[in-house]
């Protein structure tokens, strides 16, 4: 395969129900349809876990998370794990990033030349709220203190009153994440005159708070806008691990009817903003002259509930939660093809690098990514595919792993749920105690566990989290310290 360059789009909490190419009747998304048409989608991808810093650290490095043990929003990725960014850096290609990375901090060797209104976690540290797993009932939710005196309203009654149109620093971000991009497009002297180039734009949208400029808004009228699934009090999963996130996220205590419609439909209106952003960056890619030689891919790093289940956010194993887009284009990908193979987020290590002609060193032959060219041309490996939770909102360590129709979720501890994705699709039907199905858990057990052991995985998880709330003075210290307001973009950016 020839070497090409790269256009690597992300975006940051786009469950992959909300587009049009992936069957959604309602979401606009006309551009990411348009290279959905003309390029191959991945119909079962997945985050490694639903929640952006173990996500994008397992994107970055292409191993697992309970490998480099970036469990949470509070373990932040330092580069010191070598990542794609590293071997395309040593190998002579320009890589450029533009946008939200979530590592630690820019001053880390995160693998890129060049840094671009770079987004990372709060002050090095990230936050601490989803350390305190045990014997919570509820995170606080109204302090931060991001100044000496400050407290910013921010948590669940925040998500479901500010819901709607609007101007935000989130999507005056994206829009300067876009100017920027096209921008590098165009300009041929930041592209080198070398090997080629890497050009990675990551958005914060769809992202709460559920905020959309209006003429996107506007897109979704309210009396359209369908309530979640299982919403009802009396049809939501009675799954310790469910209830328990529900409890702790206590989002849906702060929504009526006309508030989830509402919230759905900015959700929605950010969606088709952000679309607007990913077609805006095309067309330079196009004006540029560059696009016969520039592949593409456009992924998320995770989904969101949006009240089904009652739960809003991400942070669970439910396909709306962990099941995100991910579409490739370019040279040497079929069009039009959608895949039903499994993949995931530690498959693009491989895939960066054949996209730009290089391959993995002998000693990093053991991580678990497949290129998605291979995956695109047929020749699916034979394996097994995993994410894992171990962060705020869950009360023990949960592994989920798709066995052809089966999808079987282990949380450590407690009873494991199993659902048949091929006749329930929405996963209404919890099989995972069904005594007619016994085999099969047992079965997809046995395969997880030739990936981890799931024990050993959340001991270490929470063995670490304990170190890192006892290094921040203890857990009074984490709950003073607040939950940071994901709202505020000028110190996310470094500015006052």
């Amino acid at each position: 395969m020839d070497a090409k360059n790269l256009l690597f789009i992300m975006s940051d909490e786009h469950t992959r129900k909300a587009l049009g190419c992936y069957g959604s009747e309602i979401v606009r998304t006309p551009n990411l349809d348009r290279l959905a048409a003309k390029g191959t989608r991945f119909k079962a991808a997945y985050s490694n876990s639903p929640l952006c810093v173990p996500s994008r650290a397992s994107m970055a490095t292409g191993r697992y998370v309970h490998d480099i043990r970036c469990w949470d929003n509070g373990h932040p990725w330092d580069g010191t794990q070598p990542g794609w960014g590293h071997r395309l850096r040593q190998s002579g290609h320009p890589s450029t990033s533009i946008g939200k990375l979530h590592f630690r901090s820019s001053e880390d060797n995160n693998g890129f030349d060049e840094e671009i209104w770079p987004m990372h976690v709060r002050f090095g540290v990230g936050d601490l709220i989803g350390l305190l797993r045990k014997n919570r009932t509820t995170y606080p939710s109204s302090r931060s203190a991001a100044k000496e005196g400050e407290v910013v309203i921010n948590g669940p009654a925040m998500m479901a009153e500010a819901a709607g149109a609007g101007e935000t620093n989130h999507s005056d971000y994206d829009l300067r994440i876009t100017e920027a991009a096209c921008e590098w497009l165009l300009d041929a002297q930041k592209h080198g005159d070398g090997k080629p180039w890497l050009l990675y734009v990551s958005f914060v949208s769809p992202h709460f708070p559920l905020i959309a400029p209006k003429e996107f808004y506007d897109l979704y009228p309210h009396d359209r806008v369908p309530m979640p699934i299982q919403y009802g009090p009396d049809e939501r999963p009675s799954h310790p691990t469910v209830v328990a996130n529900r409890d702790i996220w206590n989002y849906d205590d702060y929504f009526d009817e006309a508030k989830v419609r509402r919230a759905r439909a900015g959700y929605y209106g950010l969606c088709s903003f952000l679309d607007y952003n990913v077609g805006r960056i095309l067309a330079a890619l196009e004006k540029s002259g560059e696009a016969d030689d520039t592949r593409i891919i456009y992924t998320s790093d995770h989904g969101d509930h949006l009240g089904d289940r009652g739960i809003w956010s991400c942070s669970t194993l439910y396909e709306e939660s962990v099941g995100i887009p991910l579409i490739m284009a370019g040279p040497d990908l079929p069009a039009g093809k959608a895949v039903e193979d499994v993949v995931s987020l530690v498959d693009l290590y491989p895939t960066i690098l054949d996209a730009l002609g290089e391959e993995a060193p002998t000693e990093e032959a053991e991580r678990p990514g497949t290129s998605l060219f291979r995956i695109a041309g047929g020749e699916a490996p034979d394996r097994t595919v995993l994410s894992e939770y171990h962060a705020g909102g869950s009360i023990t360590g949960s592994f989920m792993i798709r066995n052809g129709r089966w999808k079987y979720l282990h949380h450590v501890g407690y009873a494991p749920q199993l659902f048949d994705l091929e006749s329930d699709p929405l996963e209404l039907d919890d099989l995972g105690e069904d005594p007619a199905h016994t085999e099969i858990r047992s079965d997809c057990e046995k395969l997880l566990r030739q990936v981890v052991d799931p024990d050993a995985a959340n001991a270490q998880a929470f063995a670490d989290q304990e170190a890192k709330i006892d290094a921040h003075g203890g857990v009074e210290a984490v709950i003073s310290r607040g939950h940071f307001p994901e709202h505020a973009m000028d110190r996310y950016l470094g500015v006052e």
